[in-house]
C-alpha cells in the first residue's frame, strides 16, 4: 500500500523584480534634493557669519533686492561686507569645490579606482610649481594675474607631459600613467623645495600660505577667472557618463561596445586638468575633496556616472563651502588654512577607505 502523496505547497509569490531597482532609482533624486537644500541653507548662513555678523534674513533680503524680487537694501557697511567680501568668497568656494569634486569623479572613472584623485597625475603639484616659481622669482608680467596664470599653465603642461611620457604604441596603460604621475609629483616636489630655498623670507611666507590653501583673498575678478574653465569642464563632464559606465567593465569590453577608450581618456584627462588647474590657481592646494566626495556619493547612490558626476560637483561645492566656513570661524579672529582642514578630515577617511578596500578584496594582489 503506497503512502498518499502530499500535495505540493504552493510557492510563495516572488517579489517584484524591479522593487529594489525602483528604490535605488529614487535615491539619486533624494540625494540631489538634499544637496541642493544643504546649499540653500548654508549659503545665507555663511554669508551672514563672520567678524561683522549679518542676520540671515537681511542676507536673503539683500539677495532678493539685487535680483529684483523684492527684499531690501542693507546699510552701507553691511552691504559692502556682504557683496565685496563674503559673497565673492562663497561663490569661489562653490566653483572650486564643484570643480574638484567633479574632477575626482572623472579621475576615479578613468582609472577604474575609487582611490584616484586629481593629484594622481600631478596636476595639483604641477600647478603649485608654477605658482611657487612666480613667487620665488618675483615674476609680475601679468600683474595680479601672474600667479594664477602661471599655476594654470603649469598644471596643464604637467598633465600633457605625464600623458606623453605614459603613451606608447598609440595606447596608454593606466598603471603606467599612475607611475608617471608619481614620478612627476616627486620631481615637482623637489622643484618646489628648490624655489623655497631660493626665495627670500617674504617669498617663503607667501609660498607657505599658498600651499596650505585658502580662499581669504577671494575677489569677483578671481571668480570671473575661474568661472569659464569651471563652466566648460562641468558642462562637458556629464556628456561622458555613459561611456564611463562602459569603461568600468574594462578596456576590452568597452572597445567591443563601441567606446574609443584612448580618445575618451585623453578628453577626460584634459577636462580634469582644466577643472583642477583653474581651481588650484586661485585657491592653492586643497586636497582630499576630489577623493572623499565622489566616494561618498558612490556609496549613497551607486556607481552610475549619470548621477555620480553632477552629484560629486554638488557635494564638492557643499563640502568646501562648509569647510571654508569652519576654517574662518573655529579659531576666530584667526583663520585656519583650508587645505589643512580638508586634510585633517580627509586623511582619516582615506585610511578607512584603504582598510575597507583591503578587507573586501582580501588583500591587494
Amino acid at each position: 500500500m503506497t503512502a498518499p502523496v502530499k500535495p505540493a505547497r504552493p510557492a510563495a509569490p516572488a517579489p517584484a523584480p524591479d522593487a529594489a531597482p525602483r528604490r535605488r532609482r529614487g535615491t539619486p533624486w533624494l540625494l540631489t534634493a538634499a544637496l541642493l537644500a544643504g546649499l540653500l541653507v548654508l549659503v545665507p548662513v555663511a554669508a551672514g557669519t563672520g567678524a561683522y555678523p549679518i542676520p540671515v534674513g537681511d542676507v536673503v533680503g539683500s539677495l532678493l533686492h539685487h535680483a529684483g524680487l523684492g527684499g531690501g537694501e542693507l546699510d552701507r557697511v553691511a552691504e559692502s561686507v556682504l557683496w565685496n567680501v563674503r559673497l565673492p568668497r562663497i561663490v569661489l568656494a562653490l566653483l572650486v569645490g564643484a570643480s574638484l569634486g567633479c574632477a575626482g569623479a572623472l579621475m576615479q572613472g578613468v582609472f577604474g579606482n575609487p582611490l584616484a584623485e586629481p593629484g594622481t597625475i600631478g596636476v595639483s603639484t604641477g600647478a603649485a610649481v608654477g605658482a611657487v616659481a612666480a613667487i620665488a622669482l618675483g615674476l609680475d608680467f601679468l600683474g595680479r594675474w601672474t600667479l594664477p596664470a602661471m599655476a594654470f599653465v603649469a598644471g596643464l603642461v604637467t598633465v600633457l607631459l605625464v600623458y606623453a611620457m605614459a603613451r606608447a604604441r598609440g595606447r596608454t596603460e593606466v598603471v603606467t600613467l599612475i607611475l608617471m604621475g608619481i614620478a612627476i609629483n616627486a620631481f615637482a616636489g623637489a622643484l618646489i623645495g628648490l624655489f623655497v630655498f631660493l626665495a627670500d623670507s617674504a617669498g617663503v611666507s607667501q609660498i607657505t600660505f599658498w600651499q596650505l590653501g585658502s580662499l581669504s583673498q577671494a575677489t569677483w575678478s578671481k571668480v570671473l577667472a575661474v568661472l569659464p574653465c569651471a563652466a566648460v569642464g562641468l558642462a562637458l563632464a556629464p556628456a561622458y557618463a555613459r561611456r564611463l559606465d562602459l569603461l568600468s567593465l574594462g578596456d576590452r569590453p568597452a572597445r567591443h561596445l563601441g567606446v574609443d577608450v584612448e580618445r575618451l581618456r585623453i578628453v577626460l584627462i584634459l577636462v580634469v586638468a582644466l577643472l583642477t588647474a583653474a581651481a588650484v590657481s586661485v585657491s592653492g592646494v586643497i586636497g582630499f575633496v576630489g577623493l572623499v566626495v565622489p566616494h561618498l556619493i558612490r556609496m549613497a547612490a551607486g556607481p552610475g556616472h549619470r548621477f555620480l558626476i553632477p552629484g560629486s560637483a554638488l557635494g564638492g561645492a557643499l563640502v568646501l563651502l562648509g569647510a571654508d566656513l569652519a576654517a574662518r570661524t573655529l579659531v576666530a579672529p584667526a583663520e585656519l588654512p583650508l587645505g589643512v582642514l580638508t586634510a585633517l578630515i580627509g586623511s582619516p577617511f582615506f585610511f578607512w577607505l584603504l582598510r575597507r578596500t583591503r578587507r573586501r578584496q582580501g588583500g591587494w594582489a
